[in-house]
């Protein structure tokens, strides 16, 4: 069915629009991987959010003329002998359903329909998302456009889409926070199979593939991200992904993972003693851990600054660090805690959005503190999704496990298997 959300972000993104102004997005191609192979097929998560549209090689084309929109998607056509060998394709009709935009056409048609309109010497303006994370990355398909378009029509102004694109974004609808939420109840429901299986002596990949097979029977194909199963001291290495270590009894594992559902994304850390209850030292530190993300989450609401969620994590972990006497100054709290404790979630794991803003309404972030101590091979960090609401904020993972006597009341239960 359409997506009423997708019509309006793009009555918005339309209004942003100058007139003799048109926008072309891609959906995107899989990149080749090696010999004939592929990787898999990953859409634009801004070519989604306006069309409501996953499939390969598609193009959104909108303009604006004389006070009048008009828009326009270009799929690829079915081919019925192709479709043998690489699966159904996307008919008009459906593309029509699922978008809200009524004139569908076949990729073939795109540059002459494009060519069209520029003959008639009325647009002087394209935008583009030109999302660039790296100088030296590869040219997307937009930034391959762009370069085209400079060459052969110099008098086009072109301007970047992706920051009216990214401010959409930001403040998430009732039906995105609905798709997150289900992305975390799976999430939680992977994390606590982990947890029922996990046994001294097994290998991480193995404790992850728990958590992989509860996310497929609960019908879901993608995590959010490379899951992240850290025992022991590996868990001091905040990317940690090899996966291939064998736990050991009486070490904690840490782990950092999500469950994508319909393109959005969780992303839960919990930390849990491999051996089904955590020792004194590792409870100490857990606790402060904890103690430090309550703190957090308790100031979050409309009109904080996101940056000081940092400084309030860095103040308290400091407090305590100095307390137990980890630390004797706070200079040293650097050592032990190296990361920022939020980030925007949605539609990609580090969600778009402005990180030196205020919090609003709508918002979803992430509160995850965490402590890392190399020299006792402990490392932990405790991560729930938090969604701003009017007058604070509501924990949107609040029903997975994550208080000492909760974890190690699901460990007990591994006895009964």
């Amino acid at each position: 069915m359409m997506g009423i959300d997708d019509v309006k972000r793009r009555e918005v993104l339309l209004a942003n629009l100058d007139e003799g102004g048109f926008i072309v997005l891609y959906s995107g191609t899989a990149p080749d991987r090696s010999a004939d192979g592929q990787y898999p097929f990953t859409v634009s998560r801004n070519f989604y959010y306006l069309t409501g549209l996953d499939r390969e090689g598609f193009v959104y084309v909108a303009h604006k003329l004389n006070g009048e929109t008009h828009e326009v998607v270009f799929i690829e056509r079915p081919d019925p002998d192709k479709e043998k060998w690489t699966g159904f394709r996307m008919r008009e009709e459906e593309a029509r359903e699922r978008s809200g935009i009524d004139k569908v056409m076949y990729r073939e048609d795109f540059e002459p329909y494009l060519n069209r309109l520029l003959l008639r010497g009325e647009f002087h303006e394209v935008y583009l998302d030109l999302e660039a994370r790296r100088l030296d990355g590869p040219f997307s398909l937009a930034q391959q456009f762009a370069a085209t378009l400079r060459d052969r029509h110099s008098y086009l102004t072109i301007k970047n889409a992706y920051p009216i694109i990214s401010a959409l974004r930001r403040i998430k609808s009732d039906d995105e926070v609905e798709q997150l939420r289900k992305a975390i109840a799976i999430t939680g429901t992977g994390l606590e199979r982990l947890w029922l299986y996990a046994r001294p002596g097994l290998t991480e990949y193995q404790l992850e593939a728990h958590f992989d097979f509860a996310l497929k029977m609960a019908g879901v194909q993608e995590t959010a991200f490379p899951t992240i199963v850290a025992s022991g001291a590996n868990a001091t290495v905040l990317h940690y992904v090899e996966n291939n270590r064998v736990t050991q009894e009486g070490e904690l594992v840490l782990l950092d993972l999500g469950a994508q559902f319909g393109n959005y994304c969780a992303d839960i850390s919990r930390t849990f003693p491999i051996s089904g209850r955590f020792t004194a030292r590792q409870k100490e530190l857990y606790e402060i851990v904890l103690k430090t993300q309550a703190a957090v989450i308790a100031a979050v609401r409309p009109g904080f600054p996101m940056k000081e969620l940092n400084e309030i994590a860095k103040k308290t972990l400091t407090e305590e660090l100095l307390r137990i006497g980890l630390i004797k100054e706070e200079s040293e709290l650097g050592r032990y805690y190296y990361h920022n404790v939020s980030h925007f979630l949605g539609l990609d794991t580090h969600d778009v959005g402005v990180y030196d803003g205020e919090l609003e309404p709508g918002m979803v972030i992430t509160a995850e503190p965490g402590l890392y101590v190399a020299e006792e091979g402990i490392g932990i960090r405790i991560e729930d999704d938090v969604l701003v609401t009017a007058d604070g904020a509501e924990v949107l993972s609040r029903a997975i496990p994550k208080q000492v006597e909760e974890i190690e009341a699901v460990m007990a239960t591994r006895e009964r298997l």
